[in-house]
């Protein structure tokens, strides 16, 4: 079995090589290629805290299970520790021995940033030139990561401390408020665990994306209604996401696989509603064993 510790899974997993793994993904779970059930959520009473159980399952030549355990600790990060704790494990498809386990912190945090690189270059205007990042932590990093190219970056977060630091890292531009950093841009992207809206429909420019990012509730009904809706599951939006059916354009992966055209005009507002699927860690894990295979990277153990 191969051990990947959260250093060794943060050096393997690279944003560029993730972005076309989070496409193979999402355009294999559209061709039926995937099963991937709802996940499994374990909320004790009078917690704060979750335990997630995310499996999903390839048949054919090289079958294989997954499963991501996740811990969710909102009061992590002022513990300096990412909220997202846990393991992802890979299973043979023929025999069901344990091939593979690795930490879920990192692997959560790039695959997802992937997920919404590969929406933006979708779904986004090609001449897209300025993105604002609402939010200011590990995600909000991570997105900063795999989101390189664009000649102006925005960042507001709930801490505006936090904002201008991660702005003073990044070469970005720190803001006081959300609505002064998403005016005007081509991109957003809203990574944070708000219960409450924190975007608006009168601050987006016509023609704009925005990504919302987890199981928050950024944006507000106006938005939503007012966008064209891509989400990465039309099941995980509706249940999870209580987003209704009449909303959701079509699965992000249908775009990929060229069963829906996307966007359809400059002007258009696209959305895309990211809650995260096991499908996603599986082809990241998948990923991950090659890389570290290449690299002699990882510890193996009898297991």
């Amino acid at each position: 079995m191969l051990i990947l510790t959260e250093r060794e899974v943060e050096e393997l997993l690279d944003p560029e090589g993730c972005l076309e793994a989070m496409s193979a993904a999402l355009a294999s779970l559209a061709r039926g290629e995937v099963h991937q059930p709802l996940r499994v959520v374990v909320r004790p009473p009078g917690e704060t805290s979750l335990v997630g159980l995310m499996p999903a399952h390839r048949a054919g030549p090289d079958s294989v299970y997954s499963l991501k355990t996740v811990c969710v600790f909102p009061d992590n990060p002022s513990r300096g520790l990412d909220a997202h704790q846990g393991v992802v494990c890979l299973f043979d498809g023929e025999t069901g021995e344990t091939r593979a386990l690795m930490n879920a912190s990192p692997v959560t945090a790039v695959r997802t940033a992937a997920v919404t690189a590969v929406a933006t270059r979708a779904l986004a205007r090609e001449e897209a030139r300025e993105l604002a990042i609402v939010g200011a932590g590990v995600q909000a990093r991570a997105h900063l990561r795999a989101l390189a190219g664009f000649e102006r970056v925005r960042i507001a977060g709930r801490s505006e401390e936090h904002a201008q630091s991660l702005a003073r890292e990044t070469g970005a531009q720190a803001y006081a408020t959300v609505e002064e950093a998403v005016s005007g841009a081509d991109v957003i992207v809203v990574a944070t665990s708000a219960s409450e809206p924190v975007v608006r429909l009168e601050w987006l420019k016509p023609g704009a994306h925005i990504n919302a990012v987890g199981m928050g509730k950024e944006l507000d009904g106006a938005t939503i209604a007012g966008s064209t809706l891509f989400v990465d599951r039309r099941e995980s939006a509706e249940v999870e996401g209580g987003i209704a059916p009449d909303l959701i354009a079509a699965e992000l992966g249908e775009v990929l696989i060229g069963a829906h055209p996307g966007r359809t005009s400059p002007d258009e507002l696209t959305a895309f509603r990211s809650l995260g699927l096991a499908v996603e860690d599986l082809f990241a894990a998948e990923y991950l064993v090659r890389r570290a295979e290449e690299a002699g990277a990882g510890t193996r153990i009898e297991f």
